[in-house]
């Protein structure tokens, strides 16, 4: 796999990817959850930290941080479902750790679904820890 900075070329087969493996996008009710809007969204803020993954020249993995100046986010992560199992999710995590650590980030954070218990044993795999926190949110 090849992993670059998105290019507004890959819009579709992102969107395309987001949808099928984030239910949640495939929602047209759920319009806080528009794959459109979240890459124009990423295109404003930070857009060098948006990457794709390649495999025979098409996306196949996505990955977006993000830096504040005080932890960096990890975002999106995600992988075709036949692809799954090969490296690429874990490439592509170590790749946006590294483009944080580039810029001095010294703590890298992400939140997935309490429900996704399955994810839990990837990111640990990667070094992830649960951290004992109440994560706090307000749709805007």
């Amino acid at each position: 796999m090849i992993i670059r900075t998105f290019d507004t070329a890959d819009r579709d087969a992102v969107i395309a990817l987001w949808r099928e493996v984030f239910p949640e996008y495939a929602d047209a009710s759920r319009p806080q959850r528009d794959p459109a809007l979240s890459i124009a969204n990423k295109m404003t803020t930070q857009p060098e930290l948006f990457f794709v993954g390649l495999a025979d020249g098409r996306v196949v993995g996505t990955v977006m941080a993000g830096y504040d100046g005080h932890r960096g986010w990890v975002y999106s992560l995600a992988v075709t479902p036949l692809l799954r199992g090969r490296g690429f999710g874990g490439a592509l995590m170590k790749h946006a750790e590294a483009a944080l650590a580039k810029l001095g980030c010294p703590k890298v954070n992400l939140q997935i679904l309490s429900v996704k218990t399955e994810l839990r044993g990837f990111y640990e795999k990667l070094g992830y820890r649960m951290d004992e926190v109440v994560s706090l949110g307000k749709r805007l």
